[in-house]
């Protein structure tokens, strides 16, 4: 294992920030998460922030996973039960992969009528089971800032998020600031520590209206697209959805004898003494791997401790009409 670079420094910052905010917050964070609307990949945020809203406790009660984007917009409903096919306005592929997954959420129930399969909603959608959206962007370093005021500002200009902040380790001077977008909050945060200081405030961003996203770049062009509010409302719910059902602790714990797992379920080499990023660093070509067995770390049930998130709902049964009266 090579001696930490950015790389791992960034990783490791991040797994902190996660922490912190699940300890210290009614947060959900999530990680690396597409966060565009017409080229979904060109912008991957760092984390994502779901902030409860009036409607989370009938969020949590369908499913601990991520409710497919096409179930939720399709033609199914909590009444009469329709044929799959006719409910979806997408290709077949697609339409068999999210009642598939649906039904597996507890989303979607489905019944036979002689060879044709149909499905009805087990419950209504809670629209407003999040209140806000919290993208922060990680740059432990502003030294080698990167493409941190491009990714800002495209964030800024989009609106996709309620609010957006850069998290950093260094000391933030007045130049900083400059450089970067003023409705952009900044925190200042320790990851050895857990110590966050608020620089800036962020400016709440209005995630009502059209936005701009930057498409490409190119010498002498630039390409943006603008995004309707009803697009932006799509694409928040998708993104929200995504960062439920994924959470943070996204990584495999390595088979290693000097792995294992700190108390709020990151990795660790106790060889290195320092969070490792398993997909990066333990490999076989670790001069310090000793083969064992990966830590017994239960990230779910952390979750399920340290955040709103329910691990395991009972779910939403739908009960035949008229047959509660006579109970």
């Amino acid at each position: 294992m090579p001696a930490s670079d950015d790389r791992t420094r960034e990783f490791a910052f991040e797994l902190a920030l996660c922490a912190h905010l699940e300890a210290e917050t009614e947060w959900l964070p999530a990680r690396q998460l597409g966060a565009a609307v017409v080229a979904p990949g060109r912008r991957i945020v760092d984390i994502c922030a779901v902030v409860p809203g009036p409607r989370f406790d009938e969020r949590t009660a369908i499913t601990a996973d991520t409710i497919p984007t096409r179930a939720i917009e399709s033609d199914v409903g909590v009444g009469e039960a329709v044929y799959w096919r006719d409910a979806f306005d997408c290709s077949r592929e697609a339409a068999r992969t999210a009642v598939d997954r649906a039904v597996e959420s507890g989303f979607f129930e489905r019944e036979r009528r002689g060879a044709r399969e149909y499905v009805r909603r087990t419950t209504r959608y809670p629209e407003e089971w999040f209140a806000e959206l919290v993208g922060v962007e990680n740059k432990p370093d502003l030294d080698a800032p990167g493409a941190l005021e491009r990714q800002l500002r495209t964030d800024v200009s989009l609106g996709l998020f309620d609010r957006v902040v850069l998290a950093t380790e260094s000391y933030v001077t007045r130049a900083h600031l400059n450089r970067l977008p003023e409705e952009a909050g900044v925190w200042r945060f320790d990851p050895e520590t857990g110590d966050r200081t608020v620089v800036r405030e962020p400016t709440p961003l209005r995630t009502d209206r059209p936005g701009v996203e930057l498409v490409e770049e190119r010498p002498l062009r630039t390409d943006v697209a603008v995004v309707s509010a009803a697009e932006k409302a799509r694409a928040r719910r998708r993104l929200a959805e995504r960062a439920y059902g994924k959470g943070w602790r996204t990584y495999e714990f390595p088979a290693c004898a000097r792995a294992d797992a700190t108390a709020d379920g990151r990795p660790r080499c106790s060889h290195f003494g320092r969070v490792v990023d398993p997909a990066r660093e333990c490999g076989a070509d670790c001069p310090a791997r000793e083969d064992g067995d990966a830590p017994d770390a239960d990230v779910a049930a952390l979750r399920d401790t340290r955040t709103p998130w329910v691990r395991d709902p009972a779910g939403v049964v739908r009960r035949q009409s008229g047959l509660d009266r006579f109970t």
